[in-house]
């Protein structure tokens, strides 16, 4: 199964993308690279620059129909930015509408905001989201992982590096559950 990392050119918190990238290759999927622009990511570690990566596909060119999951990565300014990206949006609402598992941590529930894709479900995130993911229709749990199987798709949730064990165990169980349906 190939999974699709969704982030902006500069932002991503790095751990949030190293930890679940490595989960994601140990469970034997394909992890990819997909963001705005072409060529390299700009990682984070907080507000200091961190190391950056080779985008593999650029969002406006790479149809969501290709990957059976999607994760997105933290970080405050990646998700900020991928909501200001109207392909970024169309990709991430596109996993629910063909049914497939999104998983996020920290700020990135902000883009699935941007998608209208939080109404009727329940997740967490970095807490100042609480009231962004309520005025959209959500309920924001303090929980360390969230798991929401609200039609349609499943959504994966935690709140912050310190959660990302939690955060990639559970992704990886319902991501295999979806490739396990699947096949």
């Amino acid at each position: 199964m190939r999974v699709a990392f969704l982030m902006a050119p500069d932002g991503v918190e790095q751990v949030e993308l190293e930890k679940p990238w490595q989960a994601v290759r140990a469970a034997g999927w394909e992890p990819r690279l997909v963001s705005t622009e072409p060529g390299r990511v700009q990682a984070r570690h907080h507000l200091d620059k961190g190391d950056t990566f080779a985008v593999d596909d650029v969002v406006r060119d790479t149809p969501a129909a290709d990957f059976g999951a999607l994760v997105l990565p933290g970080g405050l300014a990646n998700p900020d930015a991928l909501r200001l990206d109207g392909h970024a949006v169309g990709f991430a609402r596109h996993f629910f509408g063909m049914d497939r598992p999104v998983a996020a941590i920290c700020h990135a529930p902000w883009t699935l905001v941007e998608a209208d894709m939080v109404r009727g479900r329940t997740l967490t995130s970095w807490p100042s989201l609480a009231m962004d993911i309520r005025n959209a229709g959500g309920t924001w749990v303090d929980e360390q992982v969230h798991v929401c199987r609200a039609a349609p798709g499943t959504l994966v949730t935690s709140r912050k590096p310190a959660d990302l064990d939690a955060f990639c165990a559970a992704l990886v169980e319902e991501f295999a559950a979806v490739t396990e349906h699947a096949g």
